[in-house]
């Protein structure tokens, strides 16, 4: 008669406590997500990317000495993997990114390449494309403003004097 007493309670014990783990861990963590998940795409739905750079004023005809800034930040951390022409050496080419994407995207790849891939559905496909990931530059933001002039100047358009 204990053993089965002693068997009843040690199974309603276990009862109990696998219900409540089960419960509190379903319910919390699940509107926490969906919550993460709209604000995102709403950040990416307006194909700028997801980041801090929300707006970018380009310059017509382009600044000069941002082109040559941008030109050297390409040559330091960029050619490695990016070519300026259509050309996947480890990461796309260059060529009409400016056409293909928003100033924004381009900056915030940049400037927050980690968050990006894991967030932004064109980086994602395009880390299902390269099958290497972008290592994070750790550019400022000026920095990639310059390289973004640098890829306007490299896709033709007018650099001032």
């Amino acid at each position: 008669m204990k053993t089965i007493i002693l068997f009843i309670g040690i199974s309603l014990l276990f009862w109990t406590c696998t219900q409540d783990q089960g419960q509190s861990s379903s319910n919390q963590p699940a509107k926490k997500k969906v919550e993460k998940k709209a604000e995102s795409s709403k950040k990416v739905e307006e194909g700028k990317g997801v980041g801090e750079i929300t707006h970018v004023d380009l310059n017509n005809p382009l600044v000069a000495e941002m082109v040559e800034k941008g030109t050297s930040i390409y040559e330091l951390k960029c050619a490695s993997c990016h070519k300026l022409t259509d050309k996947r050496v480890v990461g796309p080419g260059f060529a009409a990114i400016t056409e293909r994407r928003k100033p924004e995207w381009i900056m915030n790849m940049i400037t927050n390449v980690d968050v990006m891939l894991k967030e932004d559905p064109e980086a994602q496909a395009l880390l299902k494309e390269c099958l290497v990931r972008m290592p994070n530059q750790n550019l400022s933001t000026e920095d990639a403003r310059s390289v973004l002039e640098f890829l306007y100047a490299n896709d033709g358009q007018e650099v001032g004097s």
